[in-house]
């Protein structure tokens, strides 16, 4: 990709998302996350997306393809010692 212009979040300028409603991408409680998740699928810019948000503790929405829940799980198991 070269020179980042955007600076450390420049991976927005290439972020899918931002070229759907956003209101997919913060459904209603109960609401379906199918369509931001789609949408996430074919983004070039999904882990850093996904690492945005788990940096940055984001608590609503769809980042880097994960809800809210699914997002917790990730950041439990990163404090979380492996298991075997």
């Amino acid at each position: 990709m070269g020179e980042n212009p955007g600076g450390a979040e420049g991976w927005r300028l290439d972020a899918l998302c931002a070229e759907t409603d956003p209101e997919a991408f913060f459904p209603e409680k109960g609401g379906s996350t199918r369509e931001a998740k789609r949408v996430c699928s074919g983004c070039s810019v999904r882990a850093e997306c996904l690492e945005f948000a788990l940096a940055n503790d984001e608590r609503f929405g769809i980042w880097g393809g994960l809800s809210e829940r699914e997002r917790r799980r990730v950041r439990l198991q990163r404090r979380s010692p492996l298991s075997a």
